[in-house]
């Protein structure tokens, strides 16, 4: 399994951003005639949290989204960094190129050395 970590261009700033989970999204419930005090905590999965990046990077999320799951998968890694899992060196290696011909310099993989995964 290769991993690698995802970086887009910033909208307003135009440097190298990738998106990472600060804090689980808490949901709640409002009752009409009663009050609810129970909530969920949850943490977005990978193509969620890209998602959320839609307006906040050059590219479409969506178009994004569609080219990694023909190689791979999203996911979000300690509950934290998202990052694009790969069955092997090649895959990452095709999606890398397929991402630079579809988006340039506007979305691009960073390959995770085996030694921080370990």
């Amino acid at each position: 399994m290769q991993r690698a970590m995802l970086w887009c261009k910033c909208a307003a700033m135009h440097d190298p951003v990738r998106p990472v989970l600060k804090q689980p999204a808490v949901i709640g419930w409002e009752a009409k005639r009663r009050r609810v005090d129970l909530t969920i905590e949850r943490a977005f999965n990978g193509a969620e949290l890209l998602r959320r990046m839609r307006g906040w990077v050059t590219v479409d999320v969506q178009d994004l989204i569609a080219l990694i799951e023909r190689y791979g998968k999203l996911k979000v890694l300690d509950g934290r960094d998202l990052v694009v899992e790969s069955a092997d060196r090649a895959a990452m290696k095709a999606l890398a190129a397929e991402m630079s011909r579809a988006f340039g310099d506007e979305a691009w993989l960073e390959e995770i050395p085996k030694t921080l995964l370990e």
